[in-house]
């Protein structure tokens, strides 16, 4: 069993499409980019677990709208109210459809309605396919009409490959042992992962000591150990 690691630690660096470590997800990605691009109504809708890199892809389409000068809103699911902002021309995301309540609801559909009219984009995501959505009928359906992705994890190899390449652009020799490791006793997803590189990082370095299996033992469980902050 993975040990139930929480760590603080979270990358620093902000969420771009260029950052996003597409693994399969490369249509996607290039799905996105062009959305971010000033242009007529489309509406895409994308699913996968926490985890999964859904609210990165997000955030980076957001950052990639307004460097093209699109006119973009994003809001999550669960502070959703009666009104929508429905910028024309320009773009709505919807963080987390699945949290919008009865109101928001009704106010996300009726921006389906008018969305064609006024050139607005539409990027949904949520953690199921649009069947399995615990929504209004009326905007479950209008959701399954649009370009539906799912957010396919990275395979264990190139999360391996990633966080070798991390580690090499640090300076940092972490032999493929210590990543099989961290695989099978840490989070799988990959910002877990790289928070657990971070700290690896910074121990060897407070240490003075490689980066080893046993170090990253003993951090997992001073981790473990350390009582968290109410």
């Amino acid at each position: 069993m993975p040990q139930q690691l929480t760590l603080d630690i979270r990358p620093e660096q902000n969420p771009t499409l260029e950052n996003f470590i597409a693994g399969a997800n490369v249509e996607l990605v290039a799905r996105l980019r062009a959305l971010a691009q000033p242009k007529a109504y489309e509406a895409v809708y994308l699913w996968g677990p926490p985890g999964c890199g859904r609210s990165h892809l997000l955030r980076a389409t957001r950052a990639a709208a307004d460097a093209a000068g699109r006119r973009v809103v994003l809001v999550a699911g669960e502070e959703a109210g009666a009104e929508l902002p429905c910028p024309p021309d320009g773009l709505l995301i919807v963080d987390d459809a699945d949290r919008l309540d009865g109101v928001a609801q009704v106010a996300l559909f009726r921006a389906f309605n008018s969305a064609r009219l006024a050139g607005l984009a539409l990027l949904l995501s949520g953690t199921a396919p649009p069947l399995e959505l615990q929504l209004r009928e009326d905007l479950r359906t209008r959701i399954g009409q649009a370009i539906v992705y799912q957010v396919k994890p990275l395979s264990d190899e190139e999360k391996a490959a990633t966080l070798q390449s991390q580690a090499s652009q640090r300076g940092l020799r972490v032999d493929d042992e210590v990543i099989g490791y961290m695989l099978r006793h840490t989070p799988r997803d990959l910002p877990s992962l790289m928070a657990v590189l971070d700290e690896l990082d910074r121990a060897s370095l407070e240490r003075k000591r490689p980066v080893t299996v046993p170090l990253l033992k003993e951090m997992l469980n001073n981790f473990n150990r350390t009582p968290k902050s109410s």
